[in-house]
């Protein structure tokens, strides 16, 4: 009997440990993804909806989120993406480039897949750019052809002759627009002034430095002015001063315009790929970074409308409802 019952409790312990360690194993399995968004506003927020529903579509259960928003302070994007290394995640999603230049900085091991960047090479620093990172880093891009959105001032505002940009000159992707629209432009008869911002504070002050001495605006898809549309509308629109923007949910804001491409489709892009890194082993630096495909031509019906543009065909009216 004594025997019997040492039987029964070495297999009872037994099966105790293949349930233990069948828990762990699943446990083990699932992987963990930190993701450090800048700021929150519709563009960002429809980035990281697409990569969070890319990798629930092909991981289901297996994948769990770490969404931190850092209210547009890089520094803040650095002690976000630090606990994701301390905590040991799988993988690093970086919305927007502050986040991506923290990431990079905390991490050379741990995959990095971004989305809502503009130019990978000067948010890197990389020279002779060949369009994949050759660090830990991949993900998506947020460029529109910048020549196109030049050319849709010749489109909307025929008779304009000044054009100012406004940006955000701690972003360099920001920066990094400015400089090549200005030569499209340029190359086109405009004249073009720079007006820059620190931070939101100053917004208003330099958006109305800008409707005293030019005929219109561009704004690119800057984080800063993103966030902050209402103030810059409240001031153009009442000086008819139009402005066209980087990508619809500035220009839903403040703008007449855009050519714009879907946030949450690069968003999306960019969860397959990180898919592709945690599942199958490709390799972040050999994986070509992604661009949007589908680009539209889009208008503010009733900003046009106030301040007298015409609309010529092949622009599709933006639902402003949807604001």
């Amino acid at each position: 009997m004594k025997k019997v019952c040492s039987i029964i409790l070495a297999l009872t312990l037994a099966l105790s440990l293949c349930v233990c360690l069948s828990g762990c194993g699943k446990s083990s399995a699932k992987y963990k993804v930190g993701i450090c968004q800048l700021v929150q506003h519709d563009a960002l927020d429809a980035a990281t909806k697409g990569f969070q529903d890319a990798l629930k579509e092909l991981l289901g259960d297996d994948v769990e989120f770490d969404l931190q928003n850092a209210a547009g302070e890089p520094a803040t994007c650095s002690t976000i993406v630090n606990s994701f290394v301390s905590s040991n995640v799988d993988l690093i999603m970086a919305n927007a480039t502050p986040a991506l230049q923290a990431a990079a900085s905390a991490t050379d091991t741990i995959p990095i897949v971004a989305t809502s960047i503009t130019d990978y090479a000067s948010a890197l620093s990389i020279d002779n750019w060949t369009g994949t990172t050759g660090m830990n880093i991949t993900g998506t891009c947020d460029l529109a052809p910048l020549a196109e959105q030049a050319a849709m001032f010749t489109e909307l505002l025929p008779d304009v002759k000044t054009i100012g940009i406004l940006y955000n000159s701690g972003e360099s992707n920001s920066k990094y627009q400015a400089v090549e629209v200005a030569k499209a432009l340029q190359s086109l008869g405009f004249t073009t002034k720079e007006y820059t911002s620190a931070d939101s504070n100053d917004i208003a002050s330099i958006v109305t430095a800008a409707c005293a001495e030019v005929e219109a605006i561009y704004v690119p898809t800057d984080n800063s002015m993103a966030s902050n549309t209402e103030i810059i509308n409240n001031i153009a629109e009442p000086a008819g001063i139009p402005i066209i923007a980087g990508e619809e949910n500035i220009c839903k804001g403040c703008g007449i315009a855009t050519l714009s491409i879907d946030y949450y489709s690069i968003g999306y892009e960019a969860g397959k790929q990180a898919y592709e890194i945690l599942v199958n082993g490709a390799k972040p630096g050999e994986t070509e970074i992604g661009y949007a495909s589908d680009l539209t031509k889009e208008y503010v019906a009733s900003r046009c409308e106030k301040l007298n543009i015409t609309v010529p065909a092949g622009y599709t009216a933006i639902n402003e409802a949807a604001e």
